[in-house]
This record gives structure tokens, sequence and C-alpha cells, in this order.
């Protein structure tokens, strides 16, 4: 990459190490720097403007620079700047969050830890089920069940709990007593013949077969999110959670459910646990949460996990975890925002609107080469790439036709993001119906440039 000496371009590249970023390949090509954003849309530092059609990661719900957090911060900012939540120890805007979440949940919740990203979320829940074992008088009951190509974070504990191999491979992970079974996608993982419903029964019966070989005793927890992000944007098949409930109430394993995508509108409800009868014991909240304008999560839990630990730190005489930064009165004050934002201008509601009319404009690209599957719910959706359309394998290297596609799109004026061959879509909440148009538009453009690649060998 040509770059001009002290560019914000040059000076990316001399001191700044990227997340999920190839070092080497960023020395030469440099980084995108954005410099501003506005509505569903963001600004790089040359003036070209794109629509942000990945909320950023997932997450930035209301849109960018909207004026009530902004001031929701400056206020609290102005108030009480920061004050941390140890030794008993609190502060309004965390009361008011805690209490908001508890009232929004969808099964009844007992109480709210907060930390600052999902990845020390899951970290936590990690924690938090070994340290119930132990209060129970179970030490034996230890392991968690994930899923492969699930998502979970990168801490060495919710790292180890993602099913992802580039998440594992160089960094020994995952820890031992991390289990993964089987990924719910239908149209990758499905038998010829299997109806969706069969393959829900599969996967079920699995998580049988799994907890029967390891030990019910042994297992403190299944972990999963309602529709899977970074996997790939799975969409469960019909009867999945029903069937995959039934195998643990059975066992009465405690279920986690990874709501930080999923939360706060994106599925076209409230939570994704709603969408799908979920009821979970524990359930995991950031991104959306405060549209990301500042790092933000949270732990929600039932009585049933809460009153053991409880018990534990009454035992030990308190309980040894927490973070500088947990409920931070300015985060909490941006969040408790960004939630009425949702609530007032029925975000939830839109989102499943501009969701079905933008999944149908998707379903669309399902004819077009070399899409193999189009898939999604609500504000988050998937345009999955293959080099043959029988075997579904890809095209030369795996993620070459992702990495094409992201690339004719932002030339469209349109980011997205590449999961290996699958291009993930989830614009903000805020999106109305012309910009999906746009967006799928765009798609409609840059397909037939990859497909004319593919052509070129």
């Amino acid at each position: 990459m040509d770059t001009l000496p002290n560019s914000p371009e040059a000076r990316d590249i001399e001191y700044h190490m990227h997340p999920y970023t190839n070092a080497r390949r960023h020395q030469e090509v440099g980084p995108m720097v954005l410099d501003r954003g506005e509505g569903v849309h963001v600004f790089d530092s040359a003036g070209n403007r794109y629509i942000e059609a990945m909320a950023g990661l997932w997450s930035v719900a209301v849109g960018f620079s909207e004026e009530r957090l902004v001031e929701a911060a400056v206020q609290q900012m102005r108030k009480l700047p920061y004050s941390h939540s140890f030794a008993h120890r609190s502060h309004g805007p965390a009361i008011d969050l805690a209490e908001k979440l508890i009232q929004m949940a969808p099964v009844p919740m007992s109480k709210v830890f907060f930390t600052n990203s999902g990845s020390e979320a899951n970290d936590t829940v990690m924690k938090l089920l070994w340290y119930r074992s132990n209060a129970m008088g179970q030490p034996q009951r230890k392991k968690i069940i994930s899923r492969l190509r699930g998502y979970h974070g990168i801490t060495i504990a919710s790292g180890s709990l993602t099913g992802l191999p580039y998440n594992h491979k160089s960094f020994d992970l995952p820890l031992p007593g991390v289990l993964h079974v089987g990924c719910p996608h239908f149209w990758r993982e499905g038998q010829e013949g299997e109806s969706e419903e069969a393959f829900a029964t599969r996967l079920a019966a699995e998580l049988e077969e799994t907890i029967q070989r390891e030990g019910p005793d042994t297992i403190a927890a299944f972990i999963g999110e309602p529709v899977m992000g970074a996997g790939g944007v799975v969409v469960p098949p019909k009867g999945y959670w029903e069937k995959i409930q039934a195998v643990l109430k059975r066992h009465d394993i405690p279920l986690i459910a990874d709501e930080v995508i999923c939360g706060f509108g994106r599925t076209g409800r409230m939570f994704g646990s709603e969408l799908y009868g979920i009821e979970p014991d524990i359930m995991v909240m950031s991104k959306q949460m405060t549209s990301s304008y500042l790092p933000m999560a949270a732990v929600m839990m039932n009585a049933r996990i809460f009153e053991p630990i409880a018990d534990e730190t009454h035992r030990i005489g308190t309980f040894g975890h927490g973070f500088t930064a947990s409920g931070h009165p300015v985060a909490a004050a941006v969040s408790m925002e960004n939630i009425r934002i949702i609530e007032e201008r029925g975000l939830v509601e839109q989102a499943a609107r501009v969701g079905a009319h933008m999944q149908a404009r998707l379903r669309a690209l399902s004819d077009m080469t070399p899409v193999g599957e189009v898939r999604g719910v609500g504000m988050i959706a998937a345009v999955e790439l293959v080099g043959d359309p029988v075997t579904k394998a890809p095209h030369g290297k795996p993620g070459t036709l992702g990495a094409a596609l992201q690339a004719a799109m932002q030339d469209e004026g349109i980011l997205v993001r590449a999961l290996g061959d699958t291009v993930a879509v989830c614009p903000p909440l805020i999106t109305t119906e012309t910009q999906a148009d746009e967006i799928v538009d765009a798609f409609h453009r840059a397909i037939p440039r990859v497909a004319a690649h593919m052509a070129q060998g």
C-alpha cells in the first residue's frame, strides 16, 4: 500500500496491532480509516460514504451519532464519571439498568452482574458455574457443552466455549472440560433425505449421548446463541431448541442463552430467546445494549443459579471476582437511554417489518452463481458462496469467494463482513426499507463480479 508519511494509514501500520487481522497482510494493504458516522452511514478519511451494513460489529442498534446517547454520556460524565461496584458500593445508573434488564427478561430472573464485553461476560459465566458447583458440593460438575461454530468470545475461557478453529489454533485452546456438539446448520450438515425436524432430533440425540458419555453429574451447563452469529448466521432448524431443552431439563442441566448479538431487537423480538421459546437460566448481553457507544455487558441469572453462589460468598466472606469498570456509570446511563430509544421508536417492531422485507429480497439471490444459500431472520442475514453447488465445496482456497464479495460490496458503498465464504449482513435497527433495498441491490451488482472472477480461474 502506498501511504503518505505520517498519514493515519501509515501510522496505523507502524503502531497498531489489529484484532481478527492478518498482521503481515495488514502491513501490505493498510487500514480503511473511518472518520465519522451518521445514521446508518459511515464516512472514511477520504470522504467516501458507506452504509454500515454490519452495524459495526452486529451492534449499533440506533445508528451512529445519536445525540440522545451523546447527551446521556455527557450528563453522567459531569455528575459521576466513575464509581465501582465492589464491597457494597453502588450508584444510580447501575441500579436502574439492573432493574430494567430484570423487568425485560423473557423468563423470571434474579440478578444482573455487569462486565465490559461479551467475552468477559461468558468468562464470568464459566467461573460462576464452577463456583456454584463447588457451593453445591458437586466439584465434579464443571464441564460445559458448547457447539461447533458457536461464538462466545475470545478470552481463554470464552474462547474455549467458541467453536471456531481460528479462535483455537496456536492458542492451545479449548481448555479441558469444554465440549462441542454439532452445529445446527441444516443446509450444510443435514443428511440426504433428512427433514429439518429429523435433523434437530439427531442433534438432540447427539447431545443426549454426549451427556451420558461424560456423566450427567459432570455437566455444569449448555451454552448457545439463539441464532449463531460469527459462525455464519446459522438459523436453528425447526424444533431444534424445543428438543435441546427437553434433553437439558431431563438431566437438570442449566441453559445459557448467549444473546450478545441477538439481544435488543436483532431478530425482530427483544431477545432471540423469545423467538425460539428458549427458557434460559443465564442470559448474556452486550453489543446492542449500548449500541456499542461504550463497552458494556451483562450476565443475568435466575434464582436457581444465584442462590447457591450467594451462599458460597457468605461462607467465604466475599465474591472474589469483578472488574474495575463493572457497571460503569457512564456506560450504564448510555445503555438505559439506548433501551429507551429502542422502545420509544418501536425499533424491535421496525426490525421485524424491515427485516421481513430484507429477507424476502435477499432470498432472490439464491438463484445466482455462486450463491449456495441465503439465510437469516429479522435484521441479520448471510449469503454463503460455493464453488460447487452440488458438493458445496469452496472455490479454490476457502474464504476466497467471501473476501471477493466483501470487496465488491465495499466498492458499491456497502460494508459487510466475510466469515469465510459466508458474507454477513446485520444493519442498524433504524434501517429503512429503502436502505435495505440499497443493500440488496448492491448484492445483485456485486455477485456477478465474483462469478466473473471465478470464470477467469
